[in-house]
């Protein structure tokens, strides 16, 4: 800083009008006065010229004076040495004289110090007010200039180790002062050695001084000589760093030597101290030339580790020295300061280069861009993309955003690395502020849910991190995103918040008139979103320290608001909004802040008129209740709540339940019902006295009744009780239960067996003798029924006694027999609307649209199964499938009429699932237990106790259906989460309201512990199936299948492949926590084959794993579910490190599969959409996983289609690929022409530095490529639907824009090395591209919009190709062996179209030269015909038709 505060001073010095110099009075601290000089006398040459050119030197402190300009000073002192008899040697003597004047270091800082103007009679005009020191202007005489610098030069050691004079004057420093900016130097070497020589011995003050001024001393003739000295000085001395390079900036250097300089400076980079390396950065960046650019910042990028500048203890003294903002702090603080002061200095000299170089922004984004390893990413690279997105050109800005984005997809930067950044530069980051909150604005707007939690880190960080005037910022941007209504952006925003609440919630409570903004916008939010608003804003205003305290009142009153609303949306937000309150004014609070750890009276008085106020709002409609019910209930599972407000809602909810829905088994039920009424699916025969039944039936006719009538307040002033509420009151009644007694459900556990007032589910085989009023009230029933078993189930699924679980089985049973009786009901009852069962959704009157329209639709698709009736309580091996699941299920051939007499066709349940009731995670369970089979249940006929409980296949399936949907809901990425315009929003998410409040982790975790259960039954389905094929001989469809067993068995085998395929693509298992779940998962797959899975590594677990899933090979029973294995180990083996060494076997399985016949239980082969859909897919796999494409479409085109078409008429398919048939030809040519056209895409082009080794290889390629494609092409002319036209004319166009592309820049360079192979290529290429200009043709005769919409550019292509070949010939000197004529317009089967018949009668065949062709079409055709005739029709490539002429070679 001493040093700063010298030169400054000099400046001033120098710069300073005339007046100041008289304040200077103190003499030079080190000289002593020298009595031996004489006083000025008459004798010296030099005082005498002086005087006569007008300057008067002044003794002591006083400063020379000067009468004249200093021009004029210059010209008489010149003229007065030129006019002197003895010149030259007077110049010597004048030398002399001043020699001795500046002996004394008094007179020589005057003379070093600008002179005075002397003022004669108060006349200034004749002077100008700043004068130079008298050096300086003796120095402007050129005659004199090299004798005074030796002077001075010489002069200056005797200076240099003296310090600063009292005025803080550096003599060294003036003396080289006055040899700045000369307006001529005689002799510029001479000088720069001298200069040169002093710095060698100089002390480091005078050496900076020297060398900073070096640029303004010097010509440009010496700078490249200069440059070279400064810069070998730079490998000696690091200390010396900063002065040479402010020097080498102002150089003007050649390009090589900078380059030259630049290497040199970046290899002292890791040496450098860290406040010069501001510097260092700032002279490497603006050296930088457009070519080079890249390579340096790579470069600088590698050496820069800003992770090495800053040390634990300091950072915690730059944190506390924010957070005190000037309180007294440790000591290190100025350390701490100094560091983030340097790197902010680093950076803003980046930003600078960046700002007004666009090379530079771009090689950082490319250095960013070209890192691929996530450990190789420093917190430079952040902090550059800050400083790219703060600058304001658009280019960096957007650039800065996509890098981010895409690093943060591919999970190179991490959370990790962000949070690094802002614990050690914090002060750093605070002036990138805006640009953080932009970044993070917009990767929360993204809708790849990759980036989103990254965007999410950025503010939580920001929050913690920064000031209050960004944390307000921060908030203020949350609640914007969570107003915007798009998904996963309100999502995320609210779980930050959330988050913050938490963490900071005195903080937040600042700010919580902000976050109380949203509720003006609660129309867009989904329920799970308005719950978690909710949930925070009641954490902030009624939490244990009531920070936000000051929002109560306005809570209050929109609760009030919407709880009195008649509209059911803003009833439902009331709903949520009083429970969540509720759950935090009632939370249970630690002992230490309230008496004896119980409520406070008046908290408790408030929860309760709360609870009361929602009561009596809700009991008016059903559907209100049951929210109340359902949302009550999820609280209690989710909070800990005071036991006395646990105690006062499960006491109410007991009592309630029983007068409401429960009634004894006693006297006959009277009534007038639709129905007789009957006592169904008791399961506790030995309680027939005394017993309970739900009053399920008569409270559905009631309920009915009092729609019909309207009833009247007075009339009833009991309240109504609807069946609707029956699921979800139970709900809340065991979670009560659970809670009070720990799990332990002995209280209610009559309800698991007890029987359901019903009737007679025989009248769904009368179902058509009904009445429409009959059969709504019948599906009605069992809709209810169907979900009072799931609710059961939910209950007690995780009871333990056998008992217990035998009767849950058994529930299980009911609900897939109810469901096959509820198909055919449904099918009976067209635009039937269902009872809701999930009341959080939107409102009905979307939801009846959707349900209707798939149930018309699943009817006339005739893709419904069909259906014994089973009996009552049926048992394992013959109660129903539950869903269908039509999606992914082989169509079953529908020949069975004539066999099944009883058989009727069903509706599918897949577009009614949202008036089903939730299945929780915890039902899953269940599958731990083993699957009931045939043979057991042979073995058991005479006993009526099974000891073991079992699953059947119906039960199994129903289960893994459950299980499917909940996890492709959790675990599958979903796709842009953007609505569409204008479209009615489908929410996706009713039916998993209890799902969506776990993470995916959870789930994920949940599926890795059932596992070992899902193998079981994976290895008894492959058993079963097994057993099958051995009994029948091999045959799939021997006289000993049971179709139905059949379908259930294989729907069961597809669903676990696809549940584990679901499970093992989650994304989540790529980040870094969660390895060792994914370790652990696929050591369940491992150990099934080999024990020991604990010990192996990630490579050892995939290779069993897929070794494991492999031997279900053998037993696929339908293509789908092969295409569903082919799948699962597709994603298992990218699991492990190394994928590519499980492609061949991948690729076998694939092939194997599509080599096979797949014949249905019936012996029907497989067909239909489901079918030609898998089979597209599985193709794909194969053709993806093979070695070499080229080779595998060349087998599949020219041997297996052959074979197709030579098959006789009953076979019908190809001999070694029975999956290619007449049906499934078109699936096979779509696939073989896009994976060929995506094949080409990927052949390196060709460079003109290739070998002739590598130029033959790319040329084999091609030539294989073009050979399979004139396969495919030619196959139009047997195969000529407009469909197979349609995917030739499409494809054929981007195999032909990939020929040009990649394809011809190889032949210009290898027509001379492989003449032979360029012209069989384009002979055969020929080929092709006239059987594409006959397809055109076609096309335009029949008219078809979707054959000729890919007429034109695919047209544009030809003509291109046509061209480009000529282009070629004519760089390899051949343009003579081109030539073009014009081709004829033919239909597919070559035949001349009949249009142009007349005028090219008047033609020879097609010989005319290019040019004549191409300019000048013959005049008789109309316009379209020209352009087809020539741009097409010059098609004729080197004219190799029909073998003519082998033009291309004519010439070399």
């Amino acid at each position: 800083m001493m040093r700063k505060k010298r030169r400054s001073s000099v400046d001033k010095g120098e710069g300073a009008a005339a007046t100041t110099t008289k304040v200077k009075k103190s003499r030079s601290a080190g000289g002593k006065q020298k009595e031996a000089v004489a006083e000025e006398t008459n004798e010296s040459v030099f005082g005498v010229f002086l005087r006569g050119a007008g300057v008067t030197l002044k003794q002591g402190a006083t400063s020379n004076e000067i009468a004249v300009d200093q021009v004029v000073f210059q010209k008489r002192i010149q003229k007065q040495l030129q006019k002197s008899p003895r010149y030259p040697g007077i110049v010597q003597e004048f030398i002399s004289g001043l020699e001795s004047h500046i002996e004394d270091p008094e007179r020589f800082r005057n003379c070093l110090l600008p002179c005075v103007p002397r003022l004669p009679d108060g006349d200034s005009s004749c002077v100008s007010s700043f004068q130079e020191s008298l050096l300086r202007m003796l120095l402007g005489i050129e005659m004199l200039q090299t004798l005074i610098i030796n002077t001075l030069l010489e002069k200056l050691p005797e200076f240099m180790l003296d310090g600063a004079g009292d005025g803080g004057l550096s003599i060294p420093c003036i003396i080289i002062n006055q040899l700045k900016w000369l307006d001529r130097v005689v002799d510029s070497k001479e000088l720069a050695a001298k200069l040169m020589e002093l710095v060698s011995v100089a002390p480091v003050e005078v050496q900076r001084d020297i060398i900073t001024s070096l640029p303004e001393i010097l010509e440009d003739s010496q700078h490249n000589d200069i440059a070279r000295e400064l810069n070998s000085l730079l490998q000696e001395n690091t200390q010396l760093t900063v002065p040479i390079l402010d020097a080498l900036s102002s150089l003007n250097l050649s390009s090589s030597l900078l380059t030259e300089v630049r290497g040199a400076v970046m290899t002292t980079l890791a040496a450098v101290q860290l406040e010069d390396l501001p510097v260092v950065v700032k002279f490497i960046l603006h050296s930088v030339s457009t070519s080079d650019a890249y390579e340096v910042v790579c470069n600088l990028r590698k050496k820069l580790e800003l992770e090495h500048c800053v040390l634990p203890p300091v950072l915690q003294a730059s944190q506390s020295r924010l957070k005190n903002k000037g309180a007294a702090v440790s000591a290190s603080t100025p350390a701490a300061c100094s560091s983030q002061d340097s790197i902010t200095l680093i950076l803003d000299g980046i930003k600078s280069a960046v700002r007004f170089q666009k090379t530079i922004s771009e090689a950082w984004l490319k250095a960013i861009e070209s890192v691929d390893d996530v450990e190789d990413h420093k917190v430079i690279d952040l902090l550059v993309l800050f400083i790219l997105h703060s600058t304001n050109a658009n280019q960096s800005r957007r650039g800065a955003e996509r890098v981010l984005k895409v690093k943060v997809r591919t999970g190179q930067i991490q959370e990790a690395l962000l949070q690094k950044t802002f614990r050690d530069y914090i002060q750093v980051m605070r002036g990138y502020f805006p640009s953080i909150l932009a970044l993070a604005q917009s990767l929360l707007h993204s809708p790849d849910p990759c980036v989103v939690p990254f965007g999410g880190h950025m503010y939580r960080h920001s929050f913690t991190a920064f000031d209050s005037y960004c944390q307000q910022e921060v908030v203020g941007s949350l609640v914007t995103h969570v107003c915007s209504g798009v998904g996963g952006e309100v999502d995320m925003a609210l779980e930050l918040l959330s988050g913050l609440v938490t963490e900071k919630p005195s903080e937040m409570a600042l700010y919580a008139v902000f976050v109380k903004g949203i509720l003006d916008y609660m129309d867009n939010l989904t329920p799970q979103q308005i719950r978690r608003l909710f949930h925070l804003l009641s954490r902030l205003a009624f939490g244990q320290q009531q920070q936000g305290a000051h929002i109560q009142d306005d809570m209050h009153i929109v609760i009030r608001k919407q709880l009195s609303s008649t509209v059911p949306k803003y009833k439902r937000i009331g709903i949520i909004g009083a429970v969540m309150i509720v759950g935090s004014m009632g939370a249970l609070r630690p002992k230490a802040e309230s008496q004896n750890g119980s409520l406070p009276q008046e908290t408790l008085r408030q929860v309760t008129a709360l609870l009361e106020l929602v009561q009596s709002s809700s009991e008016s409609s059903p559907e209100a209740a049951a929210l109340y019910y359902d949302e009550l209930a999820n609280l209690i599972l989710t909070s800990m709540l005071d036991p006395q407000v646990q105690e006062m809602i499960g006491k109410s909810v007991l009592d309630d339940f029983q007068e409401d829905f429960v009634v004894d088994l006693g006297p006959d039920i009277t009534g007038s019902f639709p129905f007789p009424v009957h006592l169904m699916y008791n399961l506790d025969e030995d309680e027939s006295q005394g017993g309970i039944a739900i009053n399920l039936m008569p409270l559905l006719a009631k309920d009915l009744q009092n729609k019909g009538e309207q009833q009247s307040k007075t009339k009833k002033a009991h309240k109504r009780v609807s069946p609707l509420c029956l699921s979800p009151f139970f709900r809340l009644l065991r979670l009560c239960e659970e809670k009070r007694h720990q799990g332990d459900l002995e209280e209610i556990d009559a309800l698991l067996g007890c029987s359901l007032v019903l009737t007679d589910m025989d009248i769904v085989e009368k179902i058509e003798s009904l009445s429409k009023a009959e059969r709504d009230f019948l599906c009605t029933l069992l809709f209810h029924t169907i979900n009072w078993f799931r609710e059961v189930i939910n209950a007690f699924c995780r009871q333990k006694e056998t008992e217990m679980k035998m009767k849950v089985m058994t529930r299980l049973q009911n609900i897939t027999y109810l469901q096959s009786l509820l198909e055919r009901a449904l099918a009976g009852t067209p635009g039937y609307v269902p009872p809701l069962a999930n009341f959080d959704g939107e409102s009905t009157d979307g939801i009846i649209l959707s349900s209707t329209a798939p149930v018309n639709k699943a009817k006339k698709d005739g893709s419904g199964k069909k259906r014994k009736a089973p009996g009552k309580n049926s048992s394992g091996n013959n109660s129903q499938l539950e869903e269908g699941m039509e999606a992914d299920e082989t169509q079953q051939p529908e020949k069975e009429k004539e066999k099944e007499k009883e058989v009727r066709q069903g509706v599918s349940l897949v577009s009614y699932r949202q008036f089903f009731r939730e299945l929780d995670m915890e039902v899953l369970s269940v599958l731990q237990c083993g699957l009931l089979s045939r043979s057991l249940l042979d073995s058991e006929l005479n006993t009526k106790v099974r000891e073991e409980v079992l699953l059947g296949p119906a039960e199994l399936v129903f289960l893994l259906e459950d299980m499917l949907r909940k996890l492709e809901f959790c675990l599958t990425a979903a796709p842009a989460k953007r609505a569409p315009f204008l479209k009615g929003r489908t929410d996706k998410s009713v039916g998993f309201s209890h799902l969506q409040q776990r993470s995916s982790k959870d789930i994920a975790s949940c599926c890795v512990q059932l596992l070992p259960a899902l193998c079981s039954h994976l290895e008894n389905c492959h058993n079963h199936f097994q057993t099958l094929l051995s009994e029948n001989n091999g045959v799939v469809d021997g006289p000993a299948t049971d179709i139905q067993e059949h379908q259930l068995m294989s729907s069961g085998y597809q669903l676990l492949l696809q549940v584990l395929n679901t499970t093992f693509s989650w994304s989540g298992f790529s980040q870094p926590g969660q390895r060792s779940l994914l370790k652990k998962a696929l050591g369940v797959l491992a150990e099934r084959l080999k024990e020991g899975g604990a010990e192996m590594n990630m490579e050892q677990l995939v290779k069993h794993s897929f070794k494991y899933l492999l031997n279900f090979r053998s037993t696929m029973p339908s293509l789908s579910t092969a295409l569903c294995l082919s799948q699962l180990l597709s994603t298992v083996s990218e699991r492990g490190g190394n994928p590519a060494a499980y492609r061949e076997q991948t690729a076998s399985l694939a092939r194997r599969f599509l080599s096979q016949e797949w014949v249905t239980a019936s012996g029907e082969k497989e067909r239909g959409n489901k079918f030609n859909e898998a089979l597209q897919t599985l193709l794909r796999v194969y053709l993806v996983h093979v070695d070499d494409i080229l080779k595998a479409v060349e087998e599949i085109a020219g041997e297996g289609i052959p074979e197709l078409l030579n098959a006789s008429k009953d076979d019908m398919s190809s001999a070694s690929w029975p999956t290619l048939n007449r049906q499934t030809f078109l699936v096979f040519y779509k696939v073989l022409m896009a994976e060929l056209e995506k094949a080409v895409r990927k052949i390196p082009a060709g460079k003109i530095s290739d070998n002739t080794e590598a130029q033959s290889e790319k040329l084999l390629t091609w030539n294989l490529a073009v050979r399979d494609f004139h396969i495919l092409v030619n196959l139009v002319k047997v195969f000529d639907t407009r469909l197979v036209l349609n995917v030739c004319l499409k494809y054929g166009r981007l195999f032909l824009e990939s020929f040009l592309k990649l394809g011809m820049p190889l032949l210009d360079y290898s027509f001379k090395r492989h003449k032979e192979d360029v012209q069989s290529l384009l002979k055969t290429f020929q080929l092709s591209t006239r059987q594409l200009h006959h397809m055109c043709g076609h096309s335009k005769i029949h008219q078809d919009t979707s054959l000729t919409n890919h007429v034109p550019a695919l047209k544009k292509s030809l003509e291109l190709f046509l061209y480009r070949v000529k282009a070629m010939l004519t760089l390899n000197n051949c343009q003579e062996a081109f030539w073009m004529g014009n081709l004829k317009n033919r239909n597919l089967k070559g035949e001349e179209i009949l249009s142009q018949r007349s005028q090219e009668s008047e033609e020879e065949e097609e010989e005319e030269e290019e040019e004549e062709e191409r300019s000048l079409p013959p005049q008789e055709q109309s316009e379209e015909e020209a352009q087809d005739s020539d741009s097409e029709g010059s098609k004729q490539v080197n004219r190799i038709e029909d073998g003519d002429q082998d033009s291309t070679d004519d010439s070399d």
